[in-house]
């Protein structure tokens, strides 16, 4: 075979490659999340069209700030499928997120999406780490947009004296939100004290009592 030939056979693989790692398109003008029927998909199956109704396009959860009764000082606000079922197969999604003067909201990642944060109030440090252990980060203010790139570890904090609220947006109906933190040391079962105490270089003590202030507070 020529090397041109392998040259357009190497094309139409990485063509084929990337078409299948996308979302597929819908098949039908809409898919409302219907979770009570049990059906495992990737996603929700679909509600039957003559029940759905404008309630299942709406939500208006995101209007105002919610109070923050936390250590981290800030609140993530979801408006995800589990909230409108009618982002079902649709691949967008919002979140609203306040923050106390001096929040945080801690690192994370999205495993299913990327980022894009608008200011809405107050001013916060920004940023996100690359798998090169790159720091890439921007202080933001009202009206300013950043974006933090799928499934990299990334946060946001309000370094002022006031309030400050972001809206995000995903380009995923459920992206998932995996805190680095509490995953590490408030999973369950608990990842070992050993394994912990080595990769962070303490010992087990100190492990333990990162693990005792990360744990759900019992209500």
């Amino acid at each position: 075979m020529s090397s041109t030939n392998w040259s357009i056979l190497v094309i139409l693989c990485c063509a084929t490659s990337f078409t299948l790692a996308s979302d597929p398109d819908t098949l039908q003008d809409l898919c409302v999340a219907l979770p009570s029927s049990g059906v495992k998909v990737n996603g929700f199956a679909c509600k039957e069209e003559s029940n759905v109704t404008a309630a299942d396009f709406f939500f208006d959860g995101l209007a105002n700030p919610k109070a923050i009764n936390n250590t981290v000082g800030s609140l993530v606000t979801p408006a995800n499928v589990d909230k409108i079922p009618g982002l079902n197969t649709l691949g967008v999604s919002l979140s609203r997120i306040d923050y106390k003067p001096k929040g945080l909201n801690p690192p994370h990642t999205h495993p299913r999406a990327t980022e894009i944060v608008f200011v809405l109030e107050g001013e916060l440090d920004v940023g996100f780490i690359t798998t090169s252990d790159k720091l890439i980060s921007k202080s933001i203010k009202k009206g300013e947009v950043f974006v933090f790139p799928k499934g990299l570890v990334h946060y946001q904090k309000n370094n002022g004296d006031k309030a400050a609220s972001v809206i995000s947006a995903f380009n995923s109906q459920l992206p998932g939100t995996l805190s680095i933190a509490s995953a590490l040391f408030g999973s369950t079962p608990t990842v070992p004290g050993d394994v912990l105490a080595q990769a962070f270089q303490i010992d087990t003590k100190q492990v333990d009592e990162i693990k005792t202030k990360l744990a759900p507070k019992k209500t």
